[in-house]
């Protein structure tokens, strides 16, 4: 994968490949826990870890503020809510992840996205749909992954067209770092890859 440079972006991406479809995995109780505020789980959120995603996110003139907040923001609010629910093994692995550690997380179907994948900040007026209601997001200035289509991912929003479906048996995972915090980075992707294998999900270096 390319990554292209940037001063405070740190990244971790994998392949999953699952043993069947997600929808015949059923999402393990210690994922479902950790999908709570109060859920057990290796790393605890901070302030720190959350400006300095932030920060990331503006270097390239994005504002990641209200409803371009990070996602991993997103989900500590739903979690206060009671709203937080399981979704299928991938996305709830990956929820539970991002809401304790604090960075956000995409996840990519790879069945439904085509490589070459590279890391960038889009360009000016580039926008993609998010959900399945045709809501799009100004993606100008946002570091985001891109397939051979196009942007397909980052640390606000995923693009509809590349989510997990049930039929989903491999994907992709972009864990979106910091730099000054590559040691959080590292014990997020040892945590989330054993969650995975705990499923027999097989993983490798994107």
């Amino acid at each position: 994968m390319q990554i292209d440079e940037h001063a405070l972006l740190r990244v971790v991406a994998f392949t999953t490949v699952f043993p069947t479809t997600i929808a015949e995995i059923a999402t393990p109780p210690a994922v479902l826990d950790a999908l709570r505020l109060d859920g057990p789980a290796p790393l605890q959120r901070d302030e720190a870890t959350r400006a300095a995603v932030r920060d990331m996110l503006r270097l390239g003139g994005y504002k990641p503020t209200g409803r371009g907040k990070p996602a991993s923001e997103y989900l500590v609010r739903a979690a206060s809510e009671g709203t937080l629910a399981s979704i299928n093994v991938a996305v709830d692995a990956c929820n539970a992840v991002s809401l304790h550690s604090g960075f956000p997380i995409s996840v990519v179907d790879l069945d439904r996205a085509q490589a070459p994948f590279r890391i960038g900040i889009a360009g000016a007026g580039v926008s993609y749909v998010f959900n399945a209601s045709r809501q799009e997001i100004d993606l100008s200035g946002l570091v985001c992954l891109f397939d051979a289509t196009g942007p397909c991912g980052n640390a606000v929003r995923d693009a509809q067209r590349t989510k997990t479906t049930p039929e989903t048996r491999a994907t992709l995972s972009v864990i979106w770092g910091c730099a000054g915090f590559e040691e959080r980075l590292g014990e997020t992707e040892r945590w989330y890859r054993a969650v995975l294998g705990d499923v027999r999900g097989v993983t490798a270096p994107a």
